[in-house]
């Protein structure tokens, strides 16, 4: 198989160094190009990078992966798009390859299969992780309406216990800084886990993330 450019688009530089290094090791892949977000990776391919895979993040400021997603599957038809995020829901994988997305990876793959998934584009075919597969699997064999995003539940929403603390604190009024003191973490991860929960509830800002909590059930009023 001959070299695989690749466009590595992900917003956390050493989440980027470190898959640029992994895929790097490898003969059959090259990073000609990286971006912070999606209107920076439009900017790239304007100025004329011909990468033949886009590996993504969904979760960017600017633009995320799947509206880039969506913008390169009509103007870059040959460029082919791959989705690396932290996010299982399946609403956001049938979206995906609903738009022309060629594979869709967990960022907790190993790393042999994210090289295998990557191949497998590279030489024409879709590639989903075995999480993914395996959960799809099981809402549709359960007859699970698996393309509804307005999931309600924490199971639905695949919402974490340490997701669950942040977010009772979160509407308890504490700033990222605090949680961040209280729960023992970074303040980067308490943003991250934010970002995440406005991400899997579908709402645009932090106050209606507290108010989509306590309407569906995911936080008790006191």
């Amino acid at each position: 198989m001959n070299t695989v450019n690749i466009l590595l688009v992900e917003d956390h530089m050493v989440v980027r160094n470190g898959i640029k290094l992994l895929l790097e090791s490898q003969g059959e892949f090259a990073v000609i190009g990286e971006a912070s977000d999606g209107t920076e990776a439009l900017s790239i391919l304007a100025n004329g990078l011909a990468p033949d895979i886009i590996l993504t993040d969904i979760s960017m400021e600017h633009m995320d992966g799947m509206e880039l997603l969506k913008i390169i599957s009509q103007k870059y038809p040959l460029v082919k798009v791959v989705i690396l995020s932290m996010l299982s829901q399946i609403h956001y994988v049938v979206e995906g390859f609903e738009h022309g997305l060629s594979g869709y990876l967990l960022k907790n793959v190993g790393y042999n299969e994210l090289l295998f998934g990557l191949k497998h584009v590279a030489e024409g075919g879709r590639y989903m992780s075995e999480e993914i597969s395996l959960a799809l699997l099981e809402q549709v064999s359960s007859g699970q309406v698996y393309t509804d995003a307005g999931s309600n539940t924490i199971l639905d929403l695949e919402i974490s216990e340490r997701e669950l603390d942040v977010l009772e604190l979160i509407a308890d009024g504490f700033t990222n800084l605090e949680i961040a003191d209280k729960i023992f973490l970074s303040k980067r991860t308490v943003e991250g886990y934010r970002q995440n929960l406005i991400d899997k509830t579908g709402v645009k800002n932090t106050a209606e993330l507290v108010k989509y909590a306590f309407q569906h059930g995911l936080l008790k009023k006191s």
